[in-house]
């Protein structure tokens, strides 16, 4: 990483300081250098929700456990139960619609 070797200096008013906390606080970051230098070449600061990532990964290991359980019940008796492939094929579209709705909130950032 080069080295920041130029400083700027800008004054805000209590109001102006006050609104770039807010802001700070808002997205998440913690460093004035990092989020005043984020703004100023890139124009925004994002804070992504990522609740949905935890619900995901539920849902994955969920269906790793039951592919799992379907693997050992077909080499042990020679056979799948339709049930329980729509079961997960179920759970597969669940964390499909999460993605594709993380997508979508994605692609709208700017």
């Amino acid at each position: 990483m080069p080295e920041r070797v130029h400083k700027v200096t800008v004054r805000l008013t209590d109001k102006e300081y006050t609104r770039l906390l807010a802001k700070m606080n808002e997205v998440g970051v913690g460093s004035m250098s990092l989020y005043i230098r984020k703004m100023m070449l890139d124009g925004y600061c994002v804070k992504l929700k990522t609740d949905d990532f935890g619900e995901i990964v539920y849902l994955l290991r969920m269906c790793s456990n039951n592919l799992n359980q379907y693997a050992k019940k077909a080499n042990a008796f020679g056979e799948v139960y339709a049930a329980d492939i729509e079961n997960l094929k179920k759970r597969l579209d669940e964390i499909w619609g999460h993605t594709k709705s993380m997508m979508l909130a994605f692609s709208q950032i700017r």
